[in-house]
């Protein structure tokens, strides 16, 4: 048995069993890859895979604890090329991060630019998504380090540390009369017109969920995944926004827009940083943790890679 075997059963899986897009995927032969596969079946004396002619059906349960033992030894390889680059190229290479635009435009920028005055043949590589496509990333090993609000806590391959906590703003137009209120209702706000985030972005779910608790129906006339365009929409007249209060941090005063925090309308969120369970994290993915919470330190994450404690709510 060999690896190229393993990664061709791997892949074949996240294909959903497919193998000619498994071929496409791994730049090879579609007989080369069903090949390998039963060569590999062969030689263990069991069917990974049950099959209707060529095709490929299902994960037989052999087949489910032969994955996992693929999976580990896998990610034990890729862990054996990190710590061959971490001491071969001290403090250099690529560091893939997966984020949110919320996070990528507001949250990252002085970190990332710390991280890379600190180490600069560190070279970042931002990919952004929806908080599930961050969890997807950062399993299929595209990212080193995630950070987003929901959803990554869910997935049981990531280990997940809360980073910071953030709340909602609304945000009007400086002649709105929202703007002379200090502490708006829901009733208030859902008798206005609301430009917000997509539902699986910057903590929507909270506040679809406390208009559902007292029965309201809000108004919501825009949606986006980006701050800058909900507060460009609301300029425009378009309705009242809300924000993650992140996006206004920077604003000027006595600018376009006023704000007014929600929290006691739509609680407190927490964004999380995430990492691959059982990856090798290098020295500048513990330093540029550090640089984004000042609750997270190189000792605390050691203890969460190693499973040595098992909370680490707020």
């Amino acid at each position: 048995m060999n690896l190229h075997q393993f990664r061709f059963v791997q892949e074949a899986v996240r294909r959903n069993l497919n193998l000619t897009e498994t071929a496409k995927a791994l730049f090879t032969s579609q007989p080369g890859v069903s090949k390998a596969i039963l060569e590999l079946e062969e030689e263990l004396g069991v069917d990974i895979f049950s099959r209707h002619g060529k095709r490929l059906r299902r994960v037989t349960e052999p087949g489910e604890q032969i994955l996992k033992s693929i999976e580990i030894i896998l990610r034990e390889v890729n862990n054996l090329k990190r710590i061959g680059q971490e001491y071969s190229k001290q403090d250099a290479g690529t560091f893939s991060i997966a984020t949110t635009h919320t996070q990528a435009r507001y949250v990252l920028p002085a970190p990332v630019a710390q991280l890379r005055r600190q180490f600069p043949q560190v070279n970042v590589s931002l990919h952004q998504g929806n908080p599930e496509q961050v969890a997807r990333m950062l399993i299929d090993e595209t990212a080193d380090l995630g950070l987003a609000t929901e959803s990554l806590a869910e997935f049981e391959e990531l280990v997940t540390l809360p980073c910071y906590e953030w709340q909602h703003v609304l945000v009007v137009p400086a002649g709105h009369p929202l703007a002379q209120v200090e502490r708006p209702n829901l009733e208030q706000l859902a008798a206005e017109p609301l430009v917000s985030y997509h539902p699986s972005f910057t903590g929507r779910t909270r506040i679809d969920k406390a208009f559902a608790a007292r029965r309201l129906t809000p108004n919501i006339v825009l949606e986006a995944i980006d701050s800058d365009v909900i507060k460009t929409y609301v300029k425009l007249g378009m309705g009242v926004g809300i924000v993650a209060e992140m996006a206004v941090r920077d604003d000027p005063p006595g600018g376009d827009l006023v704000s007014r925090p929600l929290g006691h309308l739509f609680g407190q969120n927490v964004a999380r940083i995430a990492f691959k369970r059982g990856a090798y994290l290098r020295n500048y993915v513990y330093i540029f943790a550090e640089l984004l919470s000042e609750r997270l330190n190189r000792v605390l994450l050691q203890r969460a890679m190693s499973g040595e404690a098992s909370n680490y709510e707020l």
